[in-house]
């Protein structure tokens, strides 16, 4: 099974990494990243740009509408993720427990992905993802 674990943090948690070294962080999560390739649990993983480089899509009206940064009630942000592909929700918990992630307002999510085997297989657009998947690898 496949998990989402989302890093989420705060203004208080950004705060508290500024004066902390790139490097440190850097190194903490590579040690971090290298023990999951290690372990052969690692799909992918990636950090995010500033929410402030970002823009939103709101779909509450017809067309949407396009604003700059997050939302301004935003509490958290999602600041970046790793998929790791286990055998259960408390494995993946457990990898998310050793996240180097200390400090205030720093959360991890975690959260199942759909596998497309999940889906209708009679239904033409998941014939279509799958024969995709198929042709770049991804089954």
């Amino acid at each position: 099974m496949k998990y989402m674990l989302i890093m989420r943090a705060t203004e208080e948690s950004y705060e508290a990494f500024q004066n902390v070294d790139f490097n440190e962080i850097l190194e903490a999560m590579g040690r971090f990243n290298e023990e999951m390739i290690q372990a052969g649990v690692l799909v992918a993983a990636e950090g995010l740009d500033d929410a402030a480089e970002g823009v939103v899509v709101d779909y509450s009206s017809q067309p949407p509408v396009v604003t700059d940064g997050p939302y301004g009630e935003t509490k958290e942000l999602f600041g970046g993720y790793w998929i790791v592909d286990v055998a259960s929700k408390e494995e993946a918990v457990a990898w998310a427990k050793r996240a180097p992630m200390a400090g205030p307002g720093s959360k991890c999510e975690i959260r199942r992905i759909s596998s497309i085997d999940e889906f209708p297989q009679d239904n033409e657009w998941v014939r279509k993802e799958r024969a995709w998947r198929e042709t770049t690898g991804q089954l």
